[in-house]
């Protein structure tokens, strides 16, 4: 054997195992381990340059998740029949473990570092999204990368009122709440997920229960350390340093920076006036200064915005905008602003604004899940575009990034907790939000015009939502802090905390956490919480203000979708022969057609642009699926005729016999004359045989003539 394979496991508590592994695998990686829970086996590889390179001032961290279609047994769709770009599934989770392991790293690390995920084989009961950030950051504790881990990440839910940590994927229907929380052996620093209109108190005992499980896995990884030898890490020197410049910088620019601060002035007069500052600092260095010299000045100068905007905030309470740690800025929205969508809502806050459109299609429109782990289709689909426009940018239009479907993640996450069933909500709903102005918490904008563009559209939520983006500003030296409300986007940048809480007025429904700070306290994330409450309700109220409920009718213009339930014995029959009916049907009415199994009956959905359209294929399908009725009068149609009688057509595929002696009173001795086939004639069905066959009378929807009254022998007729 020419490796050193080196195992820990550890137990979840319940009887469940996860093992980790290293030595045995891409060992030419800095560092790699194997990590397995039950079939479902992670591996996770990290590698990072000796060096930095020259000018770059920040972390060149790239995490990647990505799924082997080997690993569930399956081969990859599309033409090339290969992996291909990340999906939108993997995007999200690599952001997880980015999210978790970014902070972690020393501030003064700016080596380019790569870490990849690979699902290898799949259990698929076994989330792999659980155990990933488990994997990332057990390869770099057995690698020389200079890191402050360990972390781990796991799920934790609430199944029949118990919280469970990694449960099982057959289990997660039943959960109330379900959030991935990541954490290092003394703090949190990242939580996402969702829960069913929970409140404060309960999410903050799931996320304690979710760190107990973290404290252990990050145990046995300083285990895994310490048997491969990997307690000291390389040294490096990324930094040039120049403290006499330091001094320098804060001296000549604190207090005016300071002072801009305070102004309440705009984003962009702000960072105007704040440029001016830096740039005439940097040209009283002279002419002849270098470039690492010019490089350490904007560094410092950050410095001093950092310090002179949270000291501000900590000392005097106020804002960049001038506003108090607790308020939210204005709000105004209006709906139906687009007069040709489904549905539409302009939602403004601040100088953060979102224009949103909702669009109802047919399970058609359904989106297709194509992966290794999760494949299938969604029928709540939710799009997030955040342009470079909506910061006064130029910046290529390239598609969704990663942060574009993460943050359209957690709107989707959020407006799926009060979605109508399907009986209620038949359509497809695709939500579009694009980001028009951006200074802070555009997802949170998105949450808010994505209600109101439902109720607009007429969708019948269970209750409006809505979302704010909380911050926090701490000392550790003194033990200030402070926690704000609707924070803006250098807030955020500035700040410790980026807190983002979705709910209803009966609890949260969706939140996102990244703390990028040592040592949260329980009471602080507490207050954050209570007072996100606080806000969220104020949102809601101003959302109120514009629409309150639903609308009681789809718009005018807006697709109608009615579904019926049929018999499972009649899907062959509305289909037809190779799709024979069903395509008449829609060709003939215009509308659109789809028909499912589903719990043991026939779903059929009818898609069409006016009402006219779907009464009549409503109407197609009812006479296919009727069962004749004894005693019921049907307006049939001649199909052919014979000596004795003729066949009529009373519901499609349904014909019966219309005897001769059946058709009238008087007697009939040939059926000569009487019917031409295709001529329509109004029968009563009298029986339905053992055999099925359909008795149908025409004499009994007549009035019987009265009898006449037989004459005296030898009287005249009378007149």
């Amino acid at each position: 054997m020419s490796y050193n394979l080196i195992t820990k496991s550890f137990d979840l508590g319940d009887g469940r195992i996860i093992e980790i592994e290293t030595g045995k695998l891409a060992k030419q990686a800095d560092g790699s381990v194997v990590v397995k829970m039950g079939d479902t086996m992670l591996l996770a590889t990290v590698v990072s340059s000796k060096e930095a390179k020259e000018g770059v001032d920040f972390l060149p961290l790239s995490v990647d998740y990505q799924e082997k279609y080997a690993a569930a047994g399956r081969i990859p769709g599309g033409f090339l029949r290969r992996e291909a770009r990340l999906s939108d599934y993997e995007i999200l989770i690599s952001r997880l473990v980015d999210r978790a392991l970014r902070p972690m790293f020393p501030e003064d690390y700016h080596a380019d570092t790569q870490v990849m995920i690979s699902l290898i084989s799949a259990d698929k009961n076994i989330m792999p999204d659980a155990l990933a950030g488990l994997a990332a950051s057990a390869a770099l504790a057995v690698s020389d990368i200079p890191f402050n881990g360990p972390i781990s990440e796991v799920r934790v839910a609430k199944i029949d009122g118990k919280l469970v940590i990694n449960p099982y994927l057959s289990d997660l229907e039943r959960a109330t709440l379900e959030f991935i929380v990541a954490g290092s052996e003394n703090d949190i620093g990242m939580v996402e997920g969702e829960c069913s209109e929970i409140d404060e108190e309960e999410m903050i005992e799931a996320i304690e229960f979710a760190h107990k499980a973290i404290k252990i896995q990050v145990a046995v990884q300083k285990e895994l350390m310490a048997e491969a030898g990997k307690t000291v890490k390389r040294t490096y020197s990324h930094e040039h340093s120049n403290p006499a410049l330091r001094e320098q910088v804060f001296a000549a620019t604190y207090q005016q920076v300071y002072d801009v601060a305070k102004s309440g002035s705009s984003k962009h007069d702000r960072s105007d006036s704040f440029k001016l500052i830096r740039d005439t600092f940097i040209v009283s260095l002279g002419e002849d200064i270098d470039d690492i010299t010019k490089g350490l000045a904007k560094k410092y100068f950050h410095d001093v915005e950092y310090d002179a905007i949270r000291n501000l905030i900590l000392d005097e309470g106020i804002r960049l905008d001038g506003r108090d740690a607790r308020t939210v800025r204005p709000i105004w929205s209006e709906i139906g602003y687009l007069p040709a969508a489904h549905g539409s809502a302009v939602f403004t806050r601040g100088e953060t604004q979102a224009l949103t459109t909702v669009t109802l299609g047919t399970k058609l429109d359904e989106q297709m899940i194509d992966g290794a782990f999760f494949n299938g289709y969604q029928k709540f689909i939710l799009h997030y575009n955040f342009p470079g426009f909506s910061t006064g940018e130029v910046r290529p239009n390239r598609g969704a990034g990663r942060r574009e479907i993460g943050h359209g993640n957690l709107a989707l996450r959020s407006l799926k907790k009060v979605m109508p069933g399907d009986d209620e909500n038949p359509y497809t709903v695709r939500i579009v939000s694009d980001i028009l102005e951006s200074n802070g918490s555009s997802s949170m904008a998105t949450v808010c015009a994505g209600t109101l563009a439902l109720m607009d559209a007429g969708v019948k939520l269970k209750a409006p939502v809505s979302g704010i983006a909380m911050g926090l500003i701490t000392d550790e030296k003194t033990g200030k802090y402070a926690v704000l409300s609707d924070i803006l986007g250098d807030e955020d940048h500035l700040g410790d905390m980026d807190f983002k809480v979705t709910g209803t007025e009966k609890g949260i429904v969706a939140c996102q956490m990244d703390l990028k700070i040592n040592g949260l306290k329980w009471e602080v994330l507490r207050d954050a919480l209570h007072q996100a409450k606080e806000g969220r309700l104020h949102i809601l109220n101003e959302m109120k203000k514009t629409i309150a409920e639903p609308r009681a009718e789809l718009k005018p213009h807006a697709p109608r979708l009615e579904m019926l339930r049929i018999d499972k014995e009649f899907i062959g029959a509305v289909i037809g022969p190779g799709g024979k009916v069903i395509q008449e049907m829609q060709r003939e009415t215009g509308a659109t057609i789809t028909i499912e199994e589903k719990d043991n009956q026939g779903v059929i959905s009818i898609f069409a642009p006016g009402k006219d359209a779907i009464d009549a294929a409503v109407k197609r399908i009812k006479n296919i699926v009727a069962k004749p009725e004894p005693g019921e009068i049907y307006e049939g149609k001649v199909k052919s005729i014979m000596p004795f009688g003729a066949f009529v057509e009373i519901m499609p595929g349904k014909d019966g016999l219309l005897h001769i002696s059946e058709i009238d009173w008087k007697r009939y001795e040939s059926m000569d004359g009487i019917f031409n086939v295709g001529d329509e004639v109004r029968v009563k069905l009298l029986e339905v045989d053992k055999q099925g066959k359909l008795k149908l009378s025409r004499k009994a929807l007549i009035p019987r003539p009265p009898k006449e009254e037989k004459q005296p022998e030898g009287s005249a007729p009378t007149a």
